[in-house]
């Protein structure tokens, strides 16, 4: 299955621009419209989306090194590790260290790439869940990464930011997205939307 993606991945690299802002996911990531996205809130970056079904942290560096690191992104928005829940519970070094090396390996071929940590959605407050993103949050932290907190149980109004990034644009910036906390609002966006 990963061969599979990874083949249809690198034929996509080839005809892809490089320096965009990449997603690299899970399975539930790899649904994320962002055609539409893109479109509809007047994002003129390049995304791309290499999720993986399943992808666990043990094989994310090979993965990313296969199918991402030649996209050359300037940023990297992480979301993995919900199937990793059980060795992270068993195990909580080993997921540090296989994350981490994630990490070393994206800055590996591009140390000037933004790399940002996204929670998981948490609306029941799962104990599990809880103590990964805290973990997460932690490697943000500690390497330099931003985090971006979806798992609380807020209402994220997406016509409100649809108007908001339209008005910016139309006031004449031609990059709507470069205010305080633009990652975070890009993983609402494209985490938080609802297909």
């Amino acid at each position: 299955m990963i061969e599979t993606v990874t083949k249809k991945y690198k034929a996509l690299n080839e005809i892809a621009e490089q320096n965009g802002i990449l997603i690299f996911g899970g399975t539930e990531d790899r649904e994320i419209p962002l055609c539409e996205i893109k479109q509809a809130f007047a994002l003129n970056s390049n995304l791309y989306n290499r999720s993986v079904a399943n992808l666990s942290v043990t094989d994310a560096s090979e993965v990313y090194a296969a199918c991402a690191s030649e996209l050359n992104p300037k940023t990297v928005m992480l979301h993995i590790g919900i199937t990793d829940i059980k060795l992270f519970e068993e195990n909580i070094q080993q997921f540090e260290q296989k994350y981490r090396e994630l990490i070393e390996k994206i800055r590996e071929k591009n140390n000037k790439c933004h790399i940002a940590i996204v929670s998981f959605k948490n609306p029941d407050e799962t104990s599990g869940i809880t103590a990964l993103n805290k973990q997460l949050e932690y490697i943000a932290q500690s390497e330099q990464c931003e985090y971006c907190d979806i798992s609380a149980k807020r209402i994220w109004n997406p016509k409100q930011t649809k108007d908001v990034v339209s008005f910016v644009y139309s006031m004449g910036f031609v990059q709507p997205l470069k205010n305080k906390r633009p990652i975070y609002d890009l993983a609402k966006m494209l985490f938080c939307c609802e297909a």
